[in-house]
């Protein structure tokens, strides 16, 4: 089988700096390192990189704030033209398991979906335009708003007014 053959069906192989050569299928992974005898077998999902998943994510970048999966579509729909819903929940889904995304719920709304990676940080929705923003601050000493006796262990905080644009 030629090694186009062997791509197509999700097979890779590479060989790092360090001589370990690593074969990688769509559900597990090999490595060999050179001057060893033994070879490692992981068995996990491996993180599938398409057209779909790469317009999703190129997607989330642009826009530097929460999406909902029809903002996604929209955005993604620009890369990839006929890329539709279904393709993008079920993409949502998986990068969101792989924890390559994260979601933000707030009351009463559908879901967003941000890149993961930004560290704690809270929301603002214009109630104009219902549009979700990043506030990359956090008050301090929450811990004083909680009844007496109580511990807080976590926080969220979304913030509601009107966004410059509106």
């Amino acid at each position: 089988m030629a090694w186009s053959q062997l791509k197509n069906k999700g097979v890779c192989l590479n060989l790092d700096n360090d001589n370990t050569i690593s074969l990688s299928m769509l559900e597990t992974e090999l490595t060999y390192t050179s001057g060893s005898r033994h070879l490692l077998f992981k068995n996990r999902p491996m993180e599938r990189s398409t057209v779909q998943r790469s317009a999703i994510r190129e997607a989330l970048q642009r826009a530097g704030r929460p999406l909902l999966a029809q903002e996604v579509l929209v955005m993604a729909c620009e890369t990839v033209p006929r890329i539709g819903i279904a393709t993008i929940y079920r993409n949502l889904k998986t990068m969101v398991d792989e924890g390559l995304l994260r979601q933000v719920v707030l009351p009463g709304e559908n879901p967003r979906f941000e890149l993961s990676g930004h560290g704690h940080h809270h929301h603002f929705q214009c109630n104009q335009c219902q549009k979700v923003f990043d506030i990359h601050s956090c008050p301090t000493d929450l811990a004083n708003l909680a009844p007496k006796g109580f511990t807080v262990e976590d926080h969220d905080l979304t913030l509601y007014g009107r966004c410059k644009n509106c």
